[in-house]
Order: C-alpha cells, then sequence, then structure tokens
C-alpha cells in the first residue's frame, strides 16, 4: 500500500522526526492528505511538511517537500501496477491513464516475443509461405523497434515512444 511518512522542518531542525506515516489510499485527493498531514502537525502553528520516507509511490510523484495531485489519478488506474511503475520510470511522469492506455503496447518476456506480437497484430508475414516465417529474425526486428526509437522498454514493459 502506497505510504509517506510526514514529518515537519522545524522538527527535523530540533532533531526530531516525530511524524507518521499515512497511507495515500486512504484520501481522495492531495487536499484530503494535506489537510489530514496539517492535522497530525497541529502543535505547530504553521507547520511546514517534510515528506520523509514514501513506498510504493514512483519519484516522479513525490519530493521531500512536494507531493504530486497526480499520484491521486495514478492511483485511480487500474491497470498493472508494474507497468504504471515502468511508464513513470521511462516517461518521468504521469500523462493520465488514456495517454498510458494509448502507448502501453504489454508485457514481454523478451524483444523477440515483442517481435512476434507484432508481426502476428499487424499481418506482415500472413502472406508470406509458411516456411520463410522461419528464417524471419524476430530478435533483430525486436531490438531494431527500442533501438530506432519507436518502442521504449522498462522491466519487460514496452510503450510507444510518441
Amino acid at each position: 500500500m502506497p505510504s509517506i511518512y510526514v514529518g515537519t522542518y522545524a522538527k527535523y531542525n530540533a532533531g526530531s522526526l516525530n511524524g507518521a506515516h499515512l497511507d495515500i489510499e486512504d484520501y481522495n485527493c492531495k487536499d484530503e492528505f494535506i489537510n489530514a498531514c496539517l492535522e497530525l502537525h497541529a502543535d505547530e502553528d504553521d507547520p511546514e511538511l517534510m515528506f520523509q520516507d514514501w513506498e510504493g509511490i514512483p519519484s516522479c510523484f513525490i519530493s521531500e517537500c512536494h507531493v504530486d495531485e497526480k499520484l491521486w489519478d495514478y492511483l485511480d488506474c487500474n491497470e498493472d501496477d508494474g507497468a504504471k511503475e515502468a511508464y513513470c520510470e521511462l516517461f518521468g511522469r504521469w500523462d493520465g491513464e488514456d495517454t498510458f492506455r494509448d502507448r502501453y503496447i504489454g508485457e514481454f518476456d523478451s524483444r523477440y516475443d515483442l517481435a512476434a506480437y507484432f508481426i502476428d497484430e499487424c499481418g506482415l508475414l500472413t502472406d508470406a509461405h509458411e516456411e520463410l516465417r522461419y528464417y524471419f529474425d524476430y530478435d533483430a526486428y525486436g531490438r531494431d523497434m527500442i533501438l530506432g526509437g519507436d518502442v521504449r522498454e522498462e522491466n519487460g514493459y514496452y510503450f510507444y515512444n510518441n
């Protein structure tokens, strides 16, 4: 479950790590989360929040002093978490569920499998004589798709680059 450990700069500078882990999925939006953080640190007049640790959140959404409101859109997307994390790692941001789905090709064990998928999907060899299929270099085709910049890969997840 995605969570953030929330402290404040004042406490940290005073030598205290007093704070708490908050489960992000308990909040519907950034405003609700920030209000919970402020309530947690109500013992300070104007707490300057410090996000000291986090789990299950790609780095494009969070820093020590900022949580991106797009995090909740990311969490609401019901796609494979590994694919979503790979997307954020490759592109350095979350462009929304529609863009994610438009770019996502699939998860494959190898570039060979990626190429085989494209060959079958596009029907590139359907008219070729059956024996010719055995001579096609799927590995090279998969490699060239990536080297050509049309496709990007992260941890076995493949995306269109455009």
